[in-house]
C-alpha cells in the first residue's frame, strides 16, 4: 500500500531536492568542462611571453571565433598557452600562432594562421620558431617614460660637446654630423623638463586607458548589441515606413478629389467658429448662470424615474398651535 505524498517524512524529500539544486548548480558553472557540451580539441602554444593574453580570451582563424584560451602558465623561461576549439575547423601540422590586439584599449586574442594540409593532432604544442607575441603600446611608453627618466641629460650633452672638440678637424662632413648632434644635445637638454611632463603625461593616459578598459568594452558591446537589434527589426521599420508613405499617398489622394467638396463645408467650420469665438463670453456667461439650475435640477432627477421635490406650507403640521382649530 503506497504513503500519499503529502504523508510521506518531508526530511528526505527536502535532502534529495537540495542535492539535485547543487548538482545542477556545480553542472551550471561547469559546463565547459563537461565531456559532451563542453568538448572541443584541446591545444597549446610556447610563446616568449604572454603578451597579455588571458585565460576565457578568443581564439581566432582568418578574424572568426573558434574557440577559447584555456589557461596562460608559466613553463621555464616561456609561457605555454593551454587553448580548446570549439568550432569544426581545419588547421595543419604547420600552423603558426600569433597574440595580436583586439581592441584599441588593449585586449588581446590568439591568432592561428593555417598552414600545411590536413589537420593538426589534438595535444600538439605550436613551438616558439612559430609563434609570434603581441606589441603592447602601453607597456612601451611606460618602458620609454622610465628610461627617459634615468637619462642624464647634462652629461650627455658633455659627451656630446667633447666628441665635436674632439672631432673639429675631421672632413667637413663629419664636423657638420658632429655640430648636428651637438645642436641636439643642447636642444635635449634645454627641453629636459618639458620631455620628463610629455613623457610622463602619456604614460598618465595609457594608464587611464588602460583602466577604463572594461567601461569602453561594455559601451562598444551596448552599441553592438543596439545595431544587432536594428538590423533585426530593420524589415518591421521598412514596413512601417512603406505604410506610412503609402496612407500619405492615399490621403493626399482623397483630399484631391473632394477638394470640391470640403472647401464650402471648411468655409461653414470656419463661419461657425468665427460666430463662437465672436460669443465667446456670452457662452461662459451662460454656462455660469447655468450651473445652480443643473445642480438642482440633477437633485431632483438624480433619484429615479420620478420628481424629488416638496411644498412648503401646504399643510400645517400636526402638533402645531392652533393646528385643531
Amino acid at each position: 500500500m503506497s504513503v500519499p505524498f503529502r504523508e510521506r517524512n518531508p526530511v528526505p524529500i527536502g535532502a534529495v531536492g537540495l542535492l539535485v539544486i547543487a548538482l545542477t548548480l556545480f553542472l551550471a558553472f561547469n559546463v565547459q568542462s563537461l565531456p559532451l557540451v563542453g568538448g572541443g580539441a584541446e591545444y597549446r602554444a610556447a610563446f616568449t611571453e604572454a603578451g597579455g593574453l588571458l585565460k576565457g580570451d578568443d581564439v581566432r582563424i582568418a578574424g572568426v571565433k573558434v574557440g577559447k584560451v584555456k589557461s596562460v602558465d608559466l613553463a621555464g623561461d616561456h609561457v605555454l598557452v593551454d587553448f580548446r576549439i570549439t568550432e569544426d575547423v581545419a588547421f595543419g601540422p604547420q600552423t603558426a600562432a600569433s597574440v595580436r590586439m583586439k581592441t584599441l584599449l588593449g585586449q588581446k586574442y590568439l591568432s592561428l594562421e593555417p598552414r600545411g594540409g590536413g589537420q593538426m593532432k589534438e595535444g600538439t604544442e605550436i613551438p616558439l620558431e612559430r609563434t609570434i607575441s603581441s606589441y603592447d603600446i602601453v607597456n612601451a611608453f611606460t618602458d620609454l617614460a622610465q628610461t627617459a627618466e634615468r637619462i642624464d641629460t647634462g652629461q650627455l650633452a658633455t659627451s656630446l660637446n667633447v666628441m665635436a672638440k674632439e672631432f673639429k678637424d675631421s672632413p667637413p662632413h663629419v664636423r657638420a654630423a658632429l655640430d648636428g648632434l651637438t645642436r641636439l644635445s643642447r636642444t635635449i637638454a634645454s627641453r629636459d623638463a618639458e620631455l620628463q611632463r610629455l613623457l610622463a603625461s602619456a604614460n598618465s593616459v595609457s594608464g587611464t586607458v588602460a583602466e577604463r578598459n572594461k567601461a569602453l568594452e561594455t559601451l562598444i558591446k551596448d552599441a553592438d548589441l543596439l545595431m544587432t537589434e536594428l538590423n533585426a527589426r530593420r524589415d518591421a521599420i521598412h514596413t512601417l515606413f512603406t505604410n506610412t508613405s503609402a496612407m500619405a499617398q492615399q490621403v493626399t489622394a482623397l483630399v484631391r478629389e473632394n477638394r470640391a467638396e470640403l472647401k464650402p463645408a471648411l468655409d461653414q467650420l470656419t463661419k461657425v467658429l468665427a460666430v463662437l469665438e465672436k460669443h465667446e463670453k456670452d457662452l461662459g456667461d451662460t454656462i455660469a448662470a447655468m450651473a445652480p439650475f443643473t445642480r438642482l435640477f440633477s437633485n431632483v432627477l438624480g433619484t429615479g424615474r420620478w420628481f424629488d421635490t416638496y411644498i412648503a406650507n401646504l399643510t400645517v403640521p400636526v402638533g402645531a398651535p392652533g393646528a385643531g382649530k
